[in-house]
């Protein structure tokens, strides 16, 4: 007989929806002062996402550059390039760096709470409690729906711990969706 103060096992076995097409196991920093994982099984996002995130922000680089050149080259501002150069070397940078924090990304079904966590260098944990959800949304613009990926959305009365999961499969943001929502709706408390 197990005492019931005891915290229950995760179960270790991968969910065949919230699983399928994501990253096989969650980057860590290295720094022995990063943020522990904890216990129980992580769930993650769809490469698909890297290469939305890619996307964009070659686009974005392009009219960064286009107008850097349209500036310098035909009113001949060649103050131009300060700002430009800079820009376009952060958006360079996002890009190098987007595929390793994508892998930082995952989150956890517990028994009382989602835990959310993210980053490499910032990082991020969240855990929210499922009776203080109040809306969980799902939404993807062109890109996400042409690679098949949305982002779930959740929202609690406390702006700090609301949580956006990123690059998640359609399915899997739809049955997370509806598993949060059944959830929720047995753990509300203080409401």
């Amino acid at each position: 007989m197990t005492n019931s103060l005891e915290a229950p096992v995760p179960d270790p076995t991968p969910d065949p929806v919230l699983d399928a097409g994501t990253y096989t196991s969650i980057r860590e920093p290295r720094s022995a002062r990063r943020l522990p994982l904890g216990d129980g099984m992580w769930h993650q996002i769809s490469p698909a996402y890297v290469r939305v995130q890619l996307i964009s922000n070659g686009l974005f680089l392009l009219v960064v550059v286009a107008a850097m050149l349209a500036v310098a080259l035909v009113w001949q501002q060649w103050w131009a390039w300060i700002p430009g150069g800079t820009v376009s070397l952060l958006i360079v940078w996002t890009m190098a760096i987007t595929p390793r924090q994508a892998r930082s990304i995952g989150y956890q079904l517990r028994e009382d709470d989602l835990v959310f966590r993210r980053g490499i260098l910032w990082q991020r944990t969240v855990a929210v409690p499922y009776g203080r959800m109040q809306l969980v949304d799902i939404t993807h613009g062109p890109l996400d729906r042409g690679f098949g990926i949305a982002q779930l959305k959740l929202v609690t009365a406390a702006a700090s711990t609301g949580v956006v999961i990123p690059g998640l499969a359609q399915q899997a943001a739809d049955k997370l969706r509806d598993t949060l929502i059944d959830v929720a709706e047995t753990r509300r408390t203080g409401l």
